[in-house]
Parts: C-alpha cells; structure tokens; sequence
C-alpha cells in the first residue's frame, strides 16, 4: 500500500512538473515577442539588449551592425563604450578604498590634490555631484592641441592655468560633472599608490571574469575584431558614418587617456555579472552599497537623487537606480529594479535618436512582467 501511495505521489509531482514548465516557458515567450514587437518599430536602432530577472537571461538580442561600412553584423560579444555607465565602476574603486581605511568621503579633495584651486569640495561631494566644479571639457576644448591625447594630469594642469570659475558652492545643489569623477579616479591612484586601470581590473573585471570589459587605448580598441563602432547619422549622407570621422569634434580621441568619467568598454554579458554581484559581498560591502544608493543630503536639508555613481529613482513598490551614458556614436543605460532583482542593458552604437524611448518602454515591459 505504501510503495502504491508513493507511486502515485511521484506521478502527480511529475504531471505538475511538467504541466507547469510550458506556462512558465510562455511567459518569457510572450515578454521576447513584446520585446521584439517594440524593437521592430526602429528598424536601423543598432546594439544589444539583455534583460535579466534574478540574474536569469529572459531576453537577449543582437541588432544592427558592429561597423555600417562593412556590415558586420553585433552578435552578443560585441564589445561597446559604456560612457558615463563607467562612473559607477570609478565610484566602486573609491568604496573600496574606504572600506580599507585609504581614505574617508569627507576628506577634503586638496588632502590628495593640494595644488587644486577648488578647496572645501569633499569626496563625497565629488560622487554625488555636489561639488559646483566647472566642465573641464570646456576649457580643453578651447585650449587643449588636438593633435595631442590628454591624461588626467592634462586636465588637472589646465584646471589650475585657466581657473574657470565654479558654479556654486559646495552642497549647494546637484549638477552632474565629469570633472569630479576626473578627480576621483586621481585621488585614488594617490590614497593607493596604484594605476586606477590596474585596480579596475584587479578588484573588479578579474574577480568577477568580466573578460571582454577594460579600460582600453584607442589603438587597443582598433584591433579588437569584435569592438561595436560608434556610428552618427548624416543627413547630408543619409547615411551613418563612424563617429571617429570627426576627430577634432570627438573628445574621446583627443581626452583618450582620461580615467574617471569614461571610458571603459564592455558587453551586456559582462555588465549582468556585475549587476549580480552587487547583490553579494564579492565586491562591496551591502552596508556600502547602500550608502552608495541613498539620495545626498544638500545644505539646505533637500534630497538629490544621485548616489554615488548611480541615479536613484524611487517609489512606494520598488527601488531603482539606473545610470545612462552617451559619447559620440554610443548610448548606453543600465537600469537595476533591487527589491525585485530585475536588470534592464542596453548598449547602442548608433546614437539612435529613439534610445530614450526604447529604454523607457521596455522598463515599462518588465516592470509589468
């Protein structure tokens, strides 16, 4: 009677098994046809789409072409410039060294940086945004050889000759900089005593086997066979043509040793082991992490929401942060849903003129999975 009864259990737990894995395989099947649906209203949008629930891949797609001359097809090893992604990569190095007692968020950044005319600015500051720094890539514009690539040290001496006034006091308000994030990938090479490239890679792209992601060199990019090409539209042409036909317009060739607010290039794949790490310890501390995705506190106690290297966005169901990023030929958004475990990646090399759009639909999409 036993051995009957336990016969009978496992047959019903395999009926239910198996009646319940073509639902679930539905599911993901009709969440891909939206999705395709969505993308098939921008027939020249160019990238790669990953979106993940709980680290599990449920949509992953490739479009357009690595290089529009050629017609090299993306495939989903396609290596893309992240942009301003890249910040919070930089932000990570500086948790790090915090956690190790290197360095503290507010200290002052003249404790590193001492010949810098900008005092009273705080790490912190420098990672929320708060710091009222001017644009450095207004001053080497205007005076930086073109024909020359310039590294931190660059911008930092042209900082000091020009001296640009501020935009505000320290804590006064948000204003997003790249000159801050400049200044943090300096100040942690001096509170470490290491490249800010090498501890990118042995704290984070190594440990995790991120192996397509780094910081690379223009002629490291050149001879990768899989490197995604930013591509701009020319009316003129009618055509998209690569972004580096325009040095003297494009920063990323002439600011191409810079380390802090850019460029590091990687894959969808690649960003997803990270996104899953911030979920563990592997990396960063959860207490670290989430001082990193609390909102700043100005002087006049109102909130901006900007962590550090990350957008905050929040509501009575759920917590995002997302962070988007855009160079000449490329834009990028990572959006991480954290009560859920939901992860959206977009990696464009076309700059196309929907990106915004698509982005916010398809988050749409999964927020109502």
């Amino acid at each position: 009677m036993k051995a009957s009864l336990k016969l009978m259990f496992l047959l019903v737990s395999i009926v239910i098994v198996i009646s319940c894995r073509p639902a679930k395989q539905e599911v993901t099947k009709t969440f891909s046809n939206k999705v395709d649906s969505l993308f098939s209203t921008v027939p020249d949008f160019s990238g790669v789409v990953l979106v993940a629930s709980k680290g599990k891949t449920i949509y992953h797609r490739t479009f357009g072409y690595q290089n529009f001359e050629t017609k090299v097809p993306t495939d989903s090893s396609s290596i893309f410039e992240l942009a301003s992604v890249s910040k919070q990569f930089t932000a990570a190095i500086i948790m790090l060294l915090k956690e190790e007692n290197k360095l503290s968020y507010d200290d002052l950044v003249e404790k590193y940086l001492p010949t810098l005319p900008y005092p009273s600015i705080t790490i912190r500051q420098l990672l929320n945004h708060t710091s009222g720094l001017p644009d450095y890539q207004t001053i080497m514009d205007s005076h930086w050889d073109k024909s020359k690539v310039a590294n931190n040290n660059d911008i930092l001496e042209y900082l000091k000759k020009y001296h640009p006034t501020k935009s505000f006091e320290p804590g006064e308000k948000y204003e997003y900089s790249n000159t801050g994030y400049v200044l943090l990938a300096s100040i942690a090479e001096i509170a470490s005593g290491k490249d800010f490239i090498e501890m990118c890679r042995e704290r984070i792209f190594k440990p995790l086997k991120m192996s397509y992601t780094d910081i690379r060199t223009l002629e490291e990019k050149s001879a990768i066979e899989n490197f995604a090409l930013g591509h701009i539209f020319v009316k003129e042409k009618n055509k998209y043509v690569r972004a580096d036909s325009f040095p003297s317009s494009n920063y990323t060739i002439w600011l191409g040793n810079r380390k802090g607010p850019g460029r590091i290039s990687s894959t969808t794949s690649d960003l997803l082991k990270w996104d899953q790490a911030l979920y563990t310890n592997q990396i960063l501390k959860q207490e670290t992490l989430a001082e990193a995705f609390s909102p700043a506190k100005l002087k006049n106690d109102s909130l901006s929401y900007y962590g550090f290297g990350w957008e905050i966005k929040t509501s009575p169901k759920e917590k995002i942060v997302f962070h988007t990023g855009d160079n000449p030929g490329y834009k990028t958004e990572i959006i991480r849903h954290l009560d859920e475990n939901k992860t959206i990646i977009v990696l464009c090399n076309n700059t196309h003129e929907n990106f915004g759009s698509l982005v916010n639909q398809l988050n749409l999409m999964l927020e109502n999975e």
